[in-house]
């Protein structure tokens, strides 16, 4: 038989929620506020900007900023038409798709991070200690992994 949340385990996970998706509201609305893009758009141009040669297939985008295919396909079709990315064929694959970072692309990330990771350190950082980040970014970092499957 499956074991259920205690109702402090659902306490613990409904709190969770409720911080993900205020942050993530809060960090939308200064995002948009200040510059032409959105938490999402911010993600894949970020993405772009580490990956080699600032480009990525379509398929490793969509696993990077965990959207679905035609999620990141919008998505990057509102950058395209912004000049903030373009797409290119794969060399190694006639069917293979990228997108590309473009200069626009760079000058708007840079802009933007200021705002973004301002606001990381206002509404997340500045709320714990060196040791309750360092604590909830392993705590973290073992939900990101796939679970231990139990019998």
């Amino acid at each position: 038989m499956t074991r259920l949340p205690t109702g402090k385990e659902l306490d613990a996970w409904r709190s969770f929620l409720r911080a993900h998706a205020r942050l993530v509201r809060v960090l939308e609305t200064e995002l948009v506020a200040e510059h032409p893009i959105s938490l999402g758009a911010y993600d894949v141009l970020v993405q772009l900007a580490e990956a080699p040669e600032r480009r990525l297939r379509m398929a490793e985008l969509a696993d990077a900023v965990l959207l679905s295919r035609s999620g990141v396909t919008r998505l990057v079709d509102r950058l395209e038409v912004a000049g903030m990315v373009t797409r290119e064929r794969f060399d190694g694959d006639g069917r293979g798709i990228v997108a590309v970072l473009t200069t626009k692309g760079v000058d708007t990330l840079r802009s933007a991070a200021r705002t973004h990771l301002a606001g990381v350190v206002r509404h997340f950082v500045d709320h714990m200690d060196a040791n309750e980040l360092a604590t909830f970014g392993e705590m973290c970092g073992r939900l990101a992994v796939d679970p231990v499957v139990r019998p």
